[in-house]
């Protein structure tokens, strides 16, 4: 008879494979050469109404810089663009996601990205290298 107090009954150890036996190998995931996005960016499990939230795009734009330090440049870009939608007028996100679409191999992009920062912060302390950043993509 078993009571609550007495120790399970020990398991038998798992069995070993033997020296000449296969052990079975998970097959690896199959990755194309282009950088993937995160799966906890999936587009379908976002929001799909925006209303001005600076918290947020606070959130998003340092979730952002996280991947951008991780130099997974795609799923910084979507938090970047997050981070706008909730707030249209953060600087710093408009800087960050210029500086990530020139890692991105997009001129264009970062131009136009480039060019809404120093609309919104005309007397930052980088305007003059970024107006040659802009001059550069030209």
């Amino acid at each position: 008879m078993l009571y609550a107090q007495d120790p399970p009954p020990p398991q038998p150890p798992p069995a070993k494979p033997q020296p000449g036996e296969l052990q079975k190998e998970r097959p690896k995931p199959k990755t194309s050469g282009k950088e993937e996005v995160p799966p906890e960016e999936d587009k379908s499990l976002s929001v799909d109404s925006y209303s001005f939230n600076p918290l947020q795009a606070q959130k998003d734009l340092t979730v952002g810089n996280y991947y951008f330090k991780l130099k997974k440049y795609r799923a910084a870009e979507t938090r970047f663009h997050e981070a706008l939608k909730w707030n249209d007028g953060f600087g710093e996100a408009w800087l960050r996601l210029a500086e990530v679409e020139e890692k991105l191999k997009d001129p264009q992009a970062a131009k136009e990205a480039y060019a809404k920062y120093l609309e919104l912060a005309p007397d930052a302390k980088n305007a003059a290298e970024i107006r040659k950043k802009i001059e550069k993509a030209k």
